[in-house]
This record gives structure tokens, sequence and C-alpha cells, in this order.
């Protein structure tokens, strides 16, 4: 599903992405570890071309999302974004209802059957295990809800323009503990619909969620490898330094 080959990428002059190839399986969770500005924040957005957004960056080598480079100068941004959805750090939802927050990209995309629009929202809340708790208050303002409804209330958002591909960039980063474990039973759900990727901080989440870990250091990726082998057996002794404290 998504391929990266030899992945140079810059920031400028600063090289924040150093050679990076790698795999990641349909309906599976990937997940990037490492410290703090180690560049894998940058490779996830890669993915769905948001680094196009920062002036004077520049990128070399192949990122393949089905056999086809999204590089390309025949690829239509808003077509790959379609595919590929996005949740941020820190839940961001609209001032609007919680239903116009769902209904948002399919109106944008040209869509005004409303019975369409409809069904789409519930069944993306349904999907964001959101649903139950909303159903009665559709019309309300979604600032309204709790930090871990609003970021599950994103998570539909993305999921209502049914992409094949969901970005999550630190989705449990600001929520308290009970919400962190609601967003991570979603994402095992999600996965047999979805191929997700996530960057988090947290290691005991990525050992908890994912299918394979990348750890990133410094731009480069230093080991990937299946979750379970990563955190008991890693290969490189700069991960096993990493995942027991010893840096970072």
């Amino acid at each position: 599903m998504i391929e990266t080959k030899n992945i140079n990428f810059y920031y400028g002059n600063f090289h924040a992405l150093k050679n990076i190839s790698m795999q990641m399986e349909t309906h599976t969770v990937t997940a990037f570890i490492g410290p703090s500005g180690c560049g894998k924040s940058t490779f996830l957005r890669l993915f769905n071309r948001m680094n196009d957004l920062i002036a004077n960056t520049r990128l070399t080598g192949e990122c393949l999302i089905d056999g086809k480079n999204i590089y390309e100068k025949s690829i239509q941004v808003d077509e790959l974004r379609k595919k590929v959805g996005m949740v941020f750090q820190k839940p961001n939802p609209f001032p609007k209802s919680i239903f116009e927050n769902v209904a948002y990209g399919l109106r944008v995309n040209g869509v005004s059957k409303q019975s369409f629009i409809a069904r789409r929202v519930e069944e993306s809340l349904r999907a964001a295990a959101l649903w139950e708790e909303v159903k009665d208050k559709l019309k309300k303002s979604a600032f309204e809800l709790s930090g871990g409804q609003q970021q599950r209330l994103c998570i539909a958002r993305a999921l209502a323009i049914s992409p094949s591909i969901l970005l999550m960039d630190e989705p449990a980063s600001a929520l308290d503990p009970i919400s962190t474990s609601k967003i991570e039973e979603l994402i095992y759900l999600l996965k047999k619909e979805y191929t997700i990727v996530i960057v988090t901080h947290n290691m005991q989440q990525a050992a908890r969620i994912s299918d394979k870990t990348g750890f990133f250091m410094l731009g480069e990726l230093v080991e990937f490898n299946d979750t379970k082998k990563m955190f008991l057996n890693p290969e490189k002794e700069q991960t096993q330094n990493y995942i027991t404290g010893r840096f970072g």
C-alpha cells in the first residue's frame, strides 16, 4: 500500500530525512517513534504532501501509494488527500455543529445530496465510536464536546470522505488516560478498514497498538521491524538504548 524508496527531504539546507526506504502493508498500524526533532512527523506528512505547504523544501526519492509515485507532476493533490486522511496532535474541530464538522469534507467535494451526507455522517461517527454519545446533539457546537470526544470527531471527519489511509500525528498526546485508551481501542478497530500510520512519543502506546514500528534518530530510520520484535529483541544497539531509556 505505502512504500518509500531512498527518500531525502530538506528544509532549506537542513537535511531532515536521510535515505529512508520502507514498506507499510494494507490494514496494519505502523508506528513511528524517536526523540523530538528526529524527522518522524516530517516523514508522516510526506504521505499526503502536507510538506508542500512549507516554503523552501525539497524532496528526492520516491513515495509510492498503490505503486504510484505521489510526487509525480500528474498527481492531483486534492484527490490524493481524499485518499489519505489526517488527524493532528491537538483536536481541531471547526466552529460548526457536530454534524457539519463531519459533513464538511463531503460538502467541499461537491456532495449535495442530503440523505447521502446524513448517512455518511452517521457511519463516520459510528466508525469513530462517537455516535452513541452525540446522536441526540448533532446540531450543537463541536466545542461543547470534551477533548477526547473532539479528537474522535476529528477522526470521524477524516473518515467521512472514505480514505484508504489514515495518518495520525500524536493523536492522543493532548488527552487524558481514559480518552487515550478510547483512541487506542478505536485505532485497533479501524485497521480492519484502513491502513494507519501513527507518530507517537509514547513507546508503550506504540507497543500496544502497532503491527510494525520504525525508530527514527537524527533524520535516519535506524530500525524498522515487527513491533513485538522491536521491543523485545531489537536488532540495533541504538534502538535498545532508546527503548530502555538510556537516551532520548
